[in-house]
This record gives C-alpha cells, sequence and structure tokens, in this order.
C-alpha cells in the first residue's frame, strides 16, 4: 500500500489523515505529544483545542458557517467530531473539548491504515519518495521552523495569540448572572450575562488599563491577529472598545426588568454538564495573580473558581503567496504539502479545511491523479485564493470571510446575499467533487 508521511496531529495533522485513508493510501502520522508539548498544549490527545471551544457560527449563510457545510460534505472528520460532540451555543457551533479529542484520537488510533509515531520530528526529510503533510500548527518548533527557512529561504512572519479564561460554573453567583442570548426573545438562551452599569465598567477598564501583562522577550515582537486581541490591548484603543466588541450589551436585555446594561461579559459553555465556561472575547495576557484580581470583581463573578487561566503564546506561519502553489504544495519542493495554521489561515475550521485539501492532493498525487482547485465560489476555494493571489506584501492570516470571495456578478439584496452564497457555492462544490470522482475513480471525493 502507498504511504505518506503527515507530521503533527492537530487537527490539521488528522484531518489530512482522514482524507488520504479514504483513498486507499496508509499514513504515517508522526505527532510529539507527549514526549513534548507546546507552551500552549497540557493534553496528550491528539487534535487538543487550545483556545475557545467555538468553531463559531453554523450558519450556512455566514462564511465560516458555509465553511463547515462543504467540509461536511467532503466527509470532514473534525466536522463529524465536532457534530458529534456539540454544546449549547445559540447559533454557533461550541464543542465539549475533551469529548471532541476523543472521538478524533479514537478514529485515528483504531484505523488499521494509520500508523501514529509518538516521536518530534526535528527537520524535513532532504529526499522524499512519498508526499510529506508539515501540520505542525502555529506553535512550531524552533528547530522544524529553521528547517523551512532553509528550504524556502524566506523568513516567517509571526504574530501572537491569547487564550481566554475558563471559570467553573459551580463558582457563578446566579443571582446577578443572568441566562440570554443575543436577540433571542423565545427562551433562556444558550449564553451567562454578567451586567455591567456605567460605573462598574469604568472602573474595570481601569484596572485592566493599569494591570501587570506577561512581557514579551526582549527579541520577540508585537503582531497580533486583529480578530483575537487580548483585552488590554483593546482597552488601548479607547476607553469604549469593549463596549462595542466583546461586551457589548446590544440584544442582552435582562429577560425579566428589561433593562439593557452598559456592558456585559458573556459566558459560553465549554461542557455537555455546562460545568465550565468560556469568558467569550477575553483572551488575555494579563499576569495571573491580575486576572483573578480584575475578573473577580465582574458581577456575579466574585468567587470564580478559575478551571484555566488566560496565556498567550506565539503563532508561526509562512508568506503562503510567495511559497505555495493552488494545491498547497510548496513551490520549491513539489511532494510537500503545507497545512493548517502554518500555511497562512486562522481559526480552527480553517485550518481544518486546509488539512482536508492537503490529505486530498496529497492522495491524488501519490496515485497519479489531477489535483484540481475548488472554485472561487467555495469557501474552499476562497481560501486557497486568499493564500495564493494576495499580494505578499499585505500578506497576513485570515479568518474565512464573504470578503474573500470573488465579486458577486450580479446585484442581490444585502439580506439575501448570504444565502445566495451558500447557493453558488454548494453548486460549486458538487461539480468539483464530480470532476474529482470523473478523474479518479471511487467515491466522489477520490
Amino acid at each position: 500500500m502507498q504511504t505518506i508521511t503527515i507530521i503533527g496531529g492537530g487537527l490539521a495533522g488528522c484531518e489530512a489523515a482522514w482524507q488520504a485513508v479514504r483513498q486507499g493510501i496508509s499514513v504515517v502520522l508522526y505527532e510529539m505529544k507527549p514526549l513534548q508539548f507546546s507552551p500552549a498544549h497540557e493534553s496528550e490527545l491528539l487534535a487538543e483545542l487550545v483556545c475557545s471551544n467555538s468553531l463559531r457560527s453554523n450558519a450556512v449563510t455566514s462564511a465560516v458557517g458555509l465553511l463547515k457545510e462543504e467540509m461536511r460534505r467532503l466527509d470532514s472528520l473534525i466536522m463529524k467530531a465536532a457534530d458529534a460532540t456539540a454544546v449549547p451555543a445559540g447559533s454557533a457551533l461550541a464543542v465539549d473539548r475533551d469529548r471532541f479529542s476523543v472521538f478524533i484520537n479514537t478514529k485515528i488510533e483504531e484505523h488499521p491504515d494509520i500508523e501514529i509515531i509518538r516521536q518530534e520530528v526535528t527537520g524535513l526529510p532532504e529526499q522524499m519518495e512519498n508526499p510529506v503533510i508539515l501540520a505542525t500548527g502555529p506553535l512550531t518548533s524552533v528547530a522544524m521552523t529553521e528547517s523551512l527557512i532553509n528550504l524556502t529561504g524566506e523568513r516567517h512572519l509571526a504574530f501572537y495569540d491569547a487564550i481566554a479564561p475558563i471559570v467553573s460554573a459551580d463558582s457563578l453567583d446566579m443571582g446577578i448572572i443572568y441566562r440570554k442570548s443575543r436577540w433571542d426573545d423565545d427562551n433562556p438562551g444558550d449564553y451567562l450575562n454578567c451586567p455591567m452599569d456605567k460605573e462598574q465598567y469604568n472602573e474595570f477598564i481601569d484596572m485592566l488599563a493599569a494591570a501587570d501583562t506577561v512581557p514579551l522577550k526582549s527579541f520577540e515582537k508585537t503582531k497580533y491577529f486583529e480578530g483575537c486581541l487580548p483585552i488590554e490591548v483593546m482597552v488601548e484603543r479607547g476607553r469604549d472598545t469593549l463596549r462595542f466588541g466583546p461586551m457589548k450589551p446590544v440584544g442582552l436585555a435582562h429577560p425579566e426588568t428589561g433593562q439593557v446594561p452598559h456592558a456585559v461579559v458573556q459566558l459560553r459553555a465549554e461542557n455537555k454538564e455546562c460545568s465550565m465556561y468560556n469568558m467569550v472575547g477575553f483572551q488575555t495576557k494579563l499576569t495571573y495573580p491580575e486576572q483573578k484580581r480584575i475578573f473577580r470583581t465582574i458581577p456575579g463573578m466574585e468567587e470564580a473558581d478559575f478551571v484555566r487561566l488566560g496565556s498567550i503564546h506565539r503563532n508561526t506561519f509562512i508568506c503562503a503567496p510567495e511559497l505555495l502553489d493552488q494545491t498547497l504544495q510548496v513551490k520549491k519542493r513539489p511532494g510537500l504539502f503545507l497545512a493548517g495554521q502554518l500555511s497562512g489561515v486562522e481559526g480552527y475550521v480553517e485550518s481544518a479545511a486546509m488539512g482536508l485539501l492537503a490529505g486530498l492532493y496529497a492522495g491524488r498525487l501519490l496515485r497519479g491523479k489531477p489535483l484540481p482547485v475548488p472554485p472561487a465560489s467555495t469557501a474552499l476555494g476562497a481560501l486557497v485564493r486568499h493564500l495564493t493571489e494576495t499580494d505578499p506584501g499585505r500578506f497576513q492570516p485570515s479568518n474565512v470571510n464573504f470578503g474573500l470571495f470573488p465579486p458577486l456578478e450580479k446585484k442581490v439584496r444585502k439580506k439575501e446575499r448570504g444565502l445566495f452564497r451558500a447557493e453558488q457555492a454548494l453548486s460549486g462544490l458538487a461539480a468539483w467533487k464530480n470532476r474529482l470522482a470523473e478523474q479518479g475513480g471511487g467515491s466522489a471525493v477520490q
């Protein structure tokens, strides 16, 4: 049986393995845990979620919801796991992070055509007889990073991503906190809301502005991803920035009094038992003592028991437009695929999606089949377009969004654009799947 090698057992690496074995290809998957852990990882399981437990909107009329649906139609392992371990989160898809990883770990470990080698790979192979997928993630080791730099001749870009705290549900004061999803008046809602009046909010902002943070090392440059800014960085941009961001009170009137608070801290369930809650949008690089001191001033969180405190870690990615072709292969090394956040996308779903394409393409390359690119009208195609056609001088990691899609060919009313794009994308995806089947034989995605 023909074999491909995958380096990295995160979401992208596991998805790539799944897509390869579906084509009758065997996989050797290298994962350094539990022998070695990155600064942000702590579980021995594959596909560990280290930041939020939310995969964001599940609505097909949103770009990320559309990407999820496209992945479902391509038999994505990550989406199977997410749907099987979902927790209440309104219109979003959030998961029980432990069950999510166990689901994927079990599928990968029990598959007869996947061999897992628990060993750190410190460099790229000098000679490759078969395809290799590098999916070591945003915390790629220094050694592997240097190996990739030596191959490409390009310096990596880097930004910093922050993790939000998690609190124990039984430590929250439900006499103050109320349950409600934004704009949802028909049921209690899936989110817990900690309301603040104007005075409480201003005091909270003053504390954040004066708080101690974890300093970056002298050789590190601060370059945050705009979609995941630490709250203290947002405070620096203006006193009301949080009120128009993660603490926005709009649509969150108290269900009993009807009063709209000046600001709200929202909490989202971390597991199916709802025994733990994530502080939504509260990524932070505050020191641990400062987090406990300041966050316990939030109404309803005075006695909060922090299951996990926030932290900050380095994220590494390549300048994809200069280095990758449309099939995610390194231009200087055909047969070497890059997947996940390392390739230049941002977000759980987007990372897994690039793993899906890398696994699909690596398998087809090994089988001598054509590698057609998804239509740009699809969410998958839009991400590939972002990675390969963006001006290299302005390239930054991005979540999937409709701004990455080609302009609409006809005028469509704003309220109908999401549905129009979804119909267009899923039609294009179906045609692409048929093309894959015609060129590769077997199932529709082979």
